[in-house]
């Protein structure tokens, strides 16, 4: 596919600076535009690689896309370039800091590659910049448990449930939290809330608080 959509051919030496600027201006958003639905169609036929190098070349054109730096990250992860991804999520949360998905995802990577103490500042920066980001009070919560610091995941995990109170993923968590902190009681009530929706997860959480087992699925980018 290729890469660039050039523009018809203009005689620039004959405009002005004003002129030449908004021609180069426009070129670069139809040369974005047309690189972006390439990048689209790669990815509804599964051409990830390809994408991924559309998506690089996004960047190129502009180190701010947060679109493509986003995709990027995205895309490295899953070719296993945990470091790209780290670079590219870097780069989007230092241009964009009030995007709560980008460090949200960029708190995943580093979970992923056992960085605990930048996962948790990337979640607590999520939230900061969303409150309502379910995923990322989550994601916080499962690093805290990672961390062994049950006390402060049990609110970040009611939090989650409340924006999410038909997710049994956080219910679960909890349920097992507060019964490894010897909150048993509190626990089984969870159970019994679980059990109104989820009867499945609440028979799973009554079991592994029965074994003493406790489980820690990982976010999701």
């Amino acid at each position: 596919m290729s890469g660039t959509f050039a523009l018809a051919s203009v005689e620039l030496a004959t405009l002005g600076p004003a002129r030449k600027e908004t021609v180069h201006s426009l070129s670069r958003m139809v040369n974005r535009w047309w690189l972006n639905t390439q990048a689209s169609v790669a990815l509804i036929f599964g051409l990830k690689s390809a994408a991924k190098g559309l998506f690089e070349q996004m960047v190129k054109l502009n180190p701010s896309d947060a679109l493509a730096l986003s995709s990027l990250g995205n895309l490295r992860m899953q070719f296993g370039d945990s470091s790209g991804a780290v670079k590219a999520l870097s780069d989007l949360v230092e241009r964009h800091p009030d995007d709560a998905n980008g460090w949200f995802n960029l708190g995943y990577v580093h979970e992923k590659r056992g960085e605990l103490g930048p996962a948790e500042r990337c979640m607590r920066e999520a939230v900061r910049v969303n409150p309502r980001h379910d995923r990322a009070w989550y994601g916080l919560a499962l690093v805290l448990i990672r961390k062994g610091e049950l006390n402060a995941a049990v609110p970040a995990l009611e939090k989650n449930i409340a924006l999410q109170p038909m997710s049994p993923y956080g219910f679960y968590q909890l349920g097992m939290t507060l019964h490894h902190l010897g909150r048993t009681d509190e626990a089984r009530r969870i159970v019994e809330r679980l059990k109104q929706f989820e009867p499945k997860y609440a028979a799973t959480l009554e079991r592994d608080i029965e074994r003493n087992a406790l489980q820690m699925p990982t976010t999701a980018i």
